[in-house]
């Protein structure tokens, strides 16, 4: 009897890759432009997409899809703002694929947006492999990390069109080097974007936002 090799990790993959195409097929064909929002637990995905939502809101019609073991939490502060929101727990997951994604496509009304923002699981390994149909992705790391974290997950840097450094305001309280975690993420990826945001200072929050609105000229 002759052994078979089943490399399992590669055809999941693989057919992720098919359905995340077909995802985004179907967004192009509605011309939507999606952003997959990635980032580690506390990094400030959720804050981020709500300053998006509240400066672009008046502009352009926006659903979000919120991933996490349990997402009802971000899913309902999304809903505060009146926008479709569909929460996707992934249970035991720690990402969200292809096609955890077009099980939501199916339940937004597809017609009535412009703008899809998911926010994927908190974590920065697993997602990177994963993509979702998404137009642009984006990482977001917090100066509470540490200095050394973009290049200690160097994957989903080389894979992204923008990385956030967030909360710079308080980068000297823990030992930081904002600088450094910038240098770092285009010694990886020199075609990334790369911004320091604070919402509390105000900082570059606006390049965030013109980031969303260039990407919304490029792609359509």
């Amino acid at each position: 009897m002759c052994e078979i090799e089943v490399e399992v990790g590669h055809d999941v993959l693989e057919a992720n890759e098919e359905l995340a195409l077909r995802n985004h097929h179907l967004l192009n064909g509605f011309g939507i432009i999606a952003f997959n929002i990635m980032g580690a637990i506390g990094s400030g995905k959720t804050t981020l997409i709500e300053l998006a939502i509240e400066r672009l809101g008046g502009r352009y019609r926006i659903g979000v899809i919120a991933g996490d073991i349990v997402a009802d939490i971000d899913a309902n502060r999304f809903k505060r703002y009146d926008v479709p929101v569909i929460a996707m727990n992934t249970g035991k997951e720690c990402h969200l694929d292809a096609l955890l994604v077009k099980n939501a496509l199916d339940q937004l009304p597809l017609e009535d947006l412009d703008i899809l923002l998911i926010e994927n699981v908190g974590n920065l390994i697993c997602p990177a492999d994963y993509s979702l149909g998404e137009s642009k992705r984006v990482v977001i790391v917090s100066v509470s990390e540490g200095d050394d974290i973009v290049e200690k997950h160097p994957m989903i840097f080389k894979t992204c069109d923008l990385a956030i450094v967030n909360k710079v305001d308080i980068s000297d309280a823990v030992g930081a080097d904002a600088d450094k975690m910038v240098s770092d993420a285009l010694r990886l990826n020199p075609s990334i974007k790369v911004l320091k945001t604070s919402k509390k200072v105000g900082e570059s929050i606006d390049g965030w936002i013109e980031f969303i609105e260039a990407s919304m000229n490029v792609c359509r």
